[in-house]
């Protein structure tokens, strides 16, 4: 953009009354309020909200086009002209000291459009989460790199924070998180916590890793491996004696090594194959699922480094991993999705609809409900798949 160009786009903030962002702001008190995840507004449209995954409108009146571009220039201010020249932009809103969001903001056909989601400030812990136990065991690994993967909005970076505030509660290291933007704020307490956003305090994701490697780090986390640059930096990393944590936007343990190959030339997807499969000690892969009782958890597929899954990976042999991962559940600990939506249906807290709607083999997974195959029928359900409240479970097991 030319200086003329800024210059047409400069916000005079001493002009701005405010107003629009204040209407903003009572929405996203509501979406609080409602214990929503995200607030959407939309230029022409009513405001709408996120609450366990399902989106409703919050509010009678449309968001006009003229109140929409002034919220976005008194949300914005300084970084107005850089909205108008990359036509979109991301952002952390503090909202008070309870409450922040990450935001972005963007042009659509019918004007300015902005998505609002709440970070917690508080980072909860594993148990909170109902996390895997097998997820402990990456808490203290020494080296090596582990992948948290799913698609947007489920939920991984609340699971990588959780993980990291374990490794801040339990050891003693130095951490250097690359994140854009930072969402989670860890503050020191066993390690050394340095915190690094994007834009902000480095230039890009390659950079900042290059430069950690010269930082005494024992821990990295990358925010997400975008490019061949930060993937290749990041198996340096893990090959040179770091714990390197970091995410993708895959649906399962055999995408996400598929998809970390394929981002380089097929001369080189070898070397990168023998490297992931040298360094990676586990993979999270997770799909938030809607419980019985109107909230949201997460099930999750979980792979465990093991000599299988090590030769499995340099064998190009990734369609026979999922079955790795079930047949090591009981040694290793590890879980497809399949396997834990079924141990969430046998526990109550999902109904059998849910569990085949997010199943990666909807048949095999019915006929493991039905006691057919791997499994045995849910003590928790009776024949018409109705979940039996705890009490009722009780007098039929005569435990009352």
């Amino acid at each position: 953009m030319s200086e003329k160009e800024e210059g047409k786009y400069y916000v005079d903030v001493s002009k701005l009354t405010f107003e629009q962002l204040k209407k903003v702001r009572t929405y996203l008190r509501k979406l609080i309020e409602m214990g929503g995840s995200d607030l959407h507004i939309k230029a022409g449209s009513v405001f709408r909200a996120r609450v366990n995954g399902t989106i409703i409108p919050i509010s009678e009146g449309v968001f006009e086009k003229e109140d929409a571009i002034t919220f976005a220039k008194e949300l914005l201010k300084g970084r107005y002209a850089e909205f108008v020249e990359k036509k979109e932009i991301d952002l952390v809103y503090p909202f008070d000291e309870h409450s922040r969001f990450r935001v972005n903001v963007f042009f659509q056909m019918d004007g300015v459009s902005a998505v609002f989601r709440v970070i917690p400030v508080s980072i909860p812990d594993m148990e909170t989460l109902h996390l895997p136990d097998i997820l402990h065991s990456f808490v203290h690994k020494e080296r090596g790199m582990v992948l948290v993967t799913g698609v947007t909005g489920s939920g991984k970076s609340t699971t990588m924070a959780s993980i990291i505030n374990e490794i801040n509660l339990t050891r003693k290291k130095h951490i250097i998180t690359i994140e854009d933007p930072i969402e989670f704020v860890h503050k020191d307490k066993e390690c050394v916590i340095n915190q690094r956003s994007v834009g902000e305090d480095t230039l890009s994701f390659g950079r900042a890793l290059r430069a950690a490697l010269r930082e005494d780090p024992d821990i990295i986390l990358v925010g997400e491996m975008r490019d061949q640059e930060t993937i290749n930096l990041a198996l340096h990393a893990a090959d040179t004696g770091h714990l390197v944590f970091s995410t993708l936007h895959t649906i399962d343990a055999k995408e996400t090594i598929n998809r970390v190959i394929a981002q380089f030339p097929t001369e080189e997807q070898n070397r990168v194959r023998l490297s992931l499969a040298g360094v990676l000690q586990g993979i999270i892969s997770q799909r938030l699922v809607k419980t019985v009782d109107g909230g949201r958890r997460a099930a999750m597929e979980v792979l465990v480094r093991t000599p299988t899954i090590e030769k499995l990976i340099m064998d190009n042999r990734d369609f026979e991993i999922k079955d790795a991962i079930e047949h090591g559940k009981e040694h290793y600990k590890s879980q497809s999705f399949d396997q834990s939506l079924m141990e969430l249906y046998d526990e109550g807290v999902i109904s059998k609809e849910e569990a085949l709607n997010n199943a990666t083999s909807p048949a095999d997974l019915e006929l493991k409900m039905s006691g057919i195959g791997n499994g045995t029928r849910s003590s928790h359900h009776n024949d018409n798949d109705e979940v039996i409240p705890t009490e009722q479970r009780d007098d039929i097991f005569g435990l009352k």
